[in-house]
Parts: C-alpha cells; sequence; structure tokens
C-alpha cells in the first residue's frame, strides 16, 4: 500500500462542512489535554488556551480540533482529564451547543473513533459544583477528516490529524501506546526523548511533511494537519499543505484562523505591557493571505 493511499481514503469517505467567505473559523490541534500531572505538557500552556478559546467563542468563530485534543495515550481516564480541564470543557461545550464545535481524533485519541466510547465517555461529565452529571457533548461524532467547502469559489480544503501517513502512529498505533504509556513515558520523566514521536524527531517531522506536501500536490489539494506540531504556512505557488502546530509548544500555542476569506497562521501567548504587567496576546505570524489566491497561483 501506498503511504499516501490511507489519506487519500480518509479523505474520499470525509463530510464536507459548507462555509462562506464571512465565515470565521479558527483550527487548533494537538492539545493533549492530561491529567494536570507533572508529565502533562498541556498545563503550562492551560491558561494562554483558554484565552485564545475565550476570544474565539465571544467573536462567534468556529472551532475545529485536528485530532491529539486528549492524550489517551498517557492516561487512560478521560472524566480525569476532563475533570482536571473543566473550564475549557465547560466553554468548548458552549461552541457545542452553539454548533460551533467540530472534533477530530488523532492517534493519541484514536479510541474517540468508537462511537460507544464517545457515548459513554463524552455525553456528559460529573459537575462537582453541584454534584451531578451535566450535559458535554451529546451525540457529538468526532471525525478522522472532514472537508470545508466554500460555498462562494467551490473550492475545497481537507482536515485531518495527519497520522495517516505515519507508520508506526497509524497502523501501528496501538503498539505505540503500549510503548508510550509504559515505556517511554517514564523515562521521558527523567529525561529522554520518545523517538517514536513526530513532534520530537525532526528527522521524522521531514520526513511526514515530504509525504504530506506530495498527497496535496498529487491531489492537487489544499490540506490542513496536525501531527508533527511544526507550524507550515507556505508561500504562494507552493504545494497547499498547512498545519497548525500545536498547543503545547513551550511558552505559547499556535493555530490556523480562516475569515472574511483569508486565511493566517496566529500565535497566542503571555505578553508585557509597559507597566510589566502580563496578559495573553495574539500575533499573526502569517498572513493574512486570500484563499483564492492559494488556488489560482498554485503549481504542480
Amino acid at each position: 500500500m501506498s503511504k499516501l493511499e490511507p489519506l487519500t481514503k480518509v479523505f474520499h469517505s470525509s463530510q464536507e462542512i459548507q462555509f462562506n467567505n464571512s465565515s470565521k473559523i479558527v483550527i487548533m490541534s494537538d492539545c493533549h489535554r492530561g491529567d494536570g500531572s507533572w508529565g502533562d505538557n498541556f498545563s503550562s500552556n492551560q491558561n494562554i488556551y483558554f484565552a485564545a478559546l475565550n476570544f474565539y467563542y465571544k467573536k462567534k468563530f468556529t472551532y475545529i480540533e485536528l485530532g491529539d485534543g486528549d492524550e489517551l495515550w498517557e492516561n487512560r481516564n478521560l472524566e480525569q482529564i476532563i475533570s482536571t480541564y473543566s473550564n475549557v470543557f465547560w466553554l468548548l461545550s458552549k461552541f457545542y451547543r452553539k454548533d460551533r464545535l467540530y472534533m477530530l481524533y488523532g492517534n493519541h485519541d484514536m479510541v474517540k473513533k468508537k462511537s460507544d466510547y464517545v457515548i459513554y465517555k463524552c455525553s456528559t461529565f460529573f459537575d462537582e459544583s453541584i454534584k451531578k452529571r451535566v450535559p458535554l457533548f451529546p451525540n457529538i461524532k468526532f471525525h478522522e477528516g472532514l472537508i470545508l467547502k466554500n460555498t462562494d469559489t467551490g473550492n475545497k480544503i481537507f482536515l485531518t490529524h495527519g497520522h495517516q501517513v505515519d507508520f508506526l502512529n497509524y497502523n501501528l498505533w496501538k503498539l505505540s501506546r503500549f510503548l508510550v504509556r509504559y515505556l517511554w513515558r517514564p523515562l521521558e520523566l527523567i529525561g529522554f526523548r520518545d523517538p517514536t514521536s513526530a513532534s520530537k524527531n525532526h528527522e521524522k517531522k521531514n520526513l511526514l511533511e515530504k509525504y504530506l506536501v506530495d498527497w496535496a500536490k498529487k491531489e492537487r489539494q489544499m490540506i490542513i494537519t496536525g501531527h508533527t506540531h511544526r507550524p507550515v504556512f507556505p508561500k504562494l505557488g507552493e504545494p497547499l499543505y498547512f498545519n497548525d502546530g500545536s498547543c503545547v509548544h513551550p511558552r505559547c500555542i499556535t493555530a490556523i484562523e480562516i475569515q472574511d476569506g483569508e486565511i493566517s497562521l496566529i500565535k497566542w501567548c503571555f505578553m508585557t505591557r509597559k507597566d510589566q504587567t502580563l496578559y495573553v496576546g495574539r500575533e499573526v505570524l502569517a498572513g493574512p493571505v486570500k484563499l483564492q489566491d492559494y488556488f489560482e497561483k498554485v503549481s504542480y
């Protein structure tokens, strides 16, 4: 089987979501929300993430999470993760009730592709403040891929986690989960790096990005992924492979915004005012560029 074939299968089976040039969409991935312990990579950025999420909720963005939202390789208990970050899940549930939330699964939360798991784990959660279960994401579906179709132009954007081109983390994901859970996580806690992780292996990142670029060229299709944790924002005329980065960068998170028919790469981090007080700020790293310009100027 070709390295690109699994990605192509997901593309052809993905649900289409319509948007237009007045839509506002933010795309994030790789939050790896954990249990709040010392090894929880999300914990140091939780306040940045919540501030960004609150901004997007107030500005009426649709939030799309491209997989690995929850760290379910290192942790077995999703309820513990929800309890640890109850403020985050409360806000995500507000997006969901407004029909402005779409969730995809990646390799670290692959178990969410099972509908029984989602019904049991994600429909409700226990609210400690009132001591009873309340709705979280009733009837939600976690997707492997989505296609954004622009009704103004007809152009399509394929969204997926990107692990489909990573044999160890797609075909052998259960083996990788076992190694991470019982071998590499304990070693990471004393300073060793996990060689199976695309986010921590520079050579592996380069190889996976080559596959994703090759797929964009072969299919003549714009694709946005996560998985490698490395933001990618191509120049006009280059293959249409984008990556939103992650929410576990040191001291910052990155995202891709689509609004007014334009696409941008965004960073959120702590910033300092002149009086030395801290605040969470938004910085544009690349763009905005008109989506239509990408489709018109791409050369394969």
